[in-house]
């Protein structure tokens, strides 16, 4: 199984990824090579696919990839078209220099991240071929995580099942699938090889964890989360191969898996959209402070600066945190005041700001003023701007337009407040070092916008916050359900509620971030802008 990080179009670089695999399986005498879902045009390849020279590309390089396929049975993941012009998401079995046969997939989903019924028209049955004297049938991600593909390759004699598979990481989701293909696996009485792909697409993680369960559904061999990876499974055990080593990828803690994820999507957005470095704003707080760990653990120090922009509300404490993350994680930190800019604001707003009391209006001023330096920054010198706020103020519109939700990639959007605080302890137990400063975690949260500010002021505690959070936005619960499955106040869920229903025009805004969710902001929820519908 070989485990790839494809990018989405690069059709000849994934193609010299998979030759690799080819000539790598071959020096270890296996007779089936098994590479993930789409691994030639990558996934999701989305409106890629209403361009008829796409397709026809990708077919070329599934012909160029025939004649080195001597030797073995490679199953390459491609988009197939008909005579009528239909697209299928498909499955090649290239045997020994040509192309043998085409498996197209069956259950093709259309929720969540999925929009496969946009594109593809589902497979007419299932392929069993006989490999190695095997009898081997071929499923497509979906068809092994519904019942009947699974079924009708029982009733063919399948003893293994391959599976090509784009499947996208969230929380959880490793233990979720090796608990359904096990159960399939002894279900149905066959062995099941999974091979998932792996690497960043836009807010798409996908962590491999590729996997060989027994018809038992004990695992055979497991391959490692969140990196390539190429893994050996001798099912026949025959005694001229050469030995092959148990390979068994050590299991991620929820909470590294969580950090591993978000590196790897900072790392292949950044890499794979041309960018070489990023800046941030360091503000003092705990979202900055992580964004600026991910950013350097993924890029390295010399690719990520920090820049410090203080203004009258700044502590003299918050700014000296922010310059010890810096000097902890060995990245480039510069301090600009936004003070004169500000006055100079103030100045130009008087005439018309008159008789009125300051409020968010001059709160905001500060958040644009510093979002406008870090985009004059990239401008200047080509850096990816990334922008630190997190899930709890993302859903609740507690950011501000342009000011700090202005950037290119939002790298902890998806990560609740809660977590963010788990995720930095985690990351100064890892170390080196303990880069995050104990008072930042120590702190009550605060925007420094205003005078003795805290986010408290304007938001409920975050973990009253996250749990309705939770439940509105990632479960789809009402209000009467939130009410009777949390011990919050009613009002406290409506004002939530409301914030989140009010905030929808400015997510539309905002810039793509990793998804580790069951349910993120953006293709995961599609909710209208206009919309009047109250919760009851």
């Amino acid at each position: 199984m070989a485990q790839l990080n494809v990018t989405v179009g690069d059709l000849e670089g994934n193609r010299a990824l998979i030759e690799r695999a080819i000539r790598q399986a071959r020096a270890w005498r296996a007779d089936v090579l098994l590479t993930p879902e789409l691994s030639i045009t990558g996934y999701p390849p989305e409106d890629l696919l209403l361009k008829t020279q796409f397709v026809e590309a990708n077919r070329r390089i599934l012909q160029r990839l025939t004649p080195a396929t001597r030797g073995l049975v490679a199953l390459v993941g491609f988009v197939d078209r008909d005579r009528q012009g239909r697209l299928f998401n498909a499955a090649a079995v290239l045997a020994n220099g040509r192309h043998a046969a085409t498996y197209r997939k069956q259950c093709l989903p259309n929720y969540g991240v999925f929009d496969e019924q946009r594109y593809f028209t589902p497979g007419a049955g299932p392929l069993v071929l006989d490999l190695g004297g095997i009898r081997t049938g071929i499923t497509i991600c979906e068809d092994l995580w519904q019942e009947a593909p699974g079924r009708a390759l029982a009733k063919a004699g399948a003893q293994l099942v391959l599976n090509l598979s784009a499947s996208p990481y969230h929380a959880g989701k490793l233990h979720e699938r090796e608990a359904l293909f096990s159960r399939r696996a002894r279900q149905h009485r066959f062995a099941i090889a999974y091979c998932n792909l792996v690497g960043g697409q836009d807010e798409l993680v996908f962590d491999g964890g590729s996997l060989v369960l027994d018809a038992r559904g004990q695992e055979l061999a497991r391959a490692a989360q969140f990196q390539e990876d190429l893994v050996i499974a001798d099912l026949a055990r025959l005694p001229d191969r050469p030995p092959v080593w148990s390979a068994h990828a050590h299991r991620l803690g929820p909470v590294e898996e969580v950090y591993e994820a978000l590196t790897l999507g900072v790392r292949d957005y950044v890499r794979k959209n041309g960018f070489s470095s990023v800046v941030l704003g360091l503000s003092g707080g705990v979202d900055s402070a992580l964004t600026a760990c991910l950013a350097v653990d993924a890029l390295g120090a010399e690719a990520a600066r920090g820049v410090v922009m203080p203004s009258r509300f700044s502590s003299s404490q918050t700014q000296e945190d922010a310059k010890r993350i810096g000097r902890a994680l060995g990245m480039e930190v510069a301090e600009i005041s936004i003070e004169p800019i500000f006055e100079a604001y103030l100045r130009t707003l008087r005439p018309l700001f008159q008789d009125r009391e300051p409020d968010v209006a001059e709160q905001n001023i500060q958040a644009r003023i510093r979002g406008n330096l870090l985009m004059a920054l990239s401008n200047k010198f080509g850096w990816l701007v990334l922008t630190t706020g997190n899930k709890s103020e993302f859903a609740t519109g507690y950011c501000t337009l342009y000011g700090d939700m202005a950037g290119g990639f939002a790298v902890i959007k998806d990560v609740p407040k809660t977590l963010v605080y788990r995720l930095a302890r985690f990351r100064n137990r890892r170390g080196p070092g303990r880069p995050i400063p104990s008072s930042i975690l120590r702190r009550a949260p605060t925007a420094e916008l205003a005078p003795n500010q805290t986010d408290q002021d304007t938001l409920p505690p975050y973990e009253v916050l996250d749990r309705i959070l939770k439940a509105y936005v990632e479960e789809d619960r009402g209000l009467s359900e939130i009410l009777a499955r949390n011990r919050v106040a009613p009002e406290t869920a409506r004002r939530v509620i409301r914030m989140v229903d009010r905030s929808e025009y400015k997510r539309r805004q905002g810039s793509p971030g990793v998804k580790i969710t069951p349910k993120a902001f953006g293709k995961d929820r599609r909710m209208p802008i206009t919309n009047r519908y109250q919760q009851e």
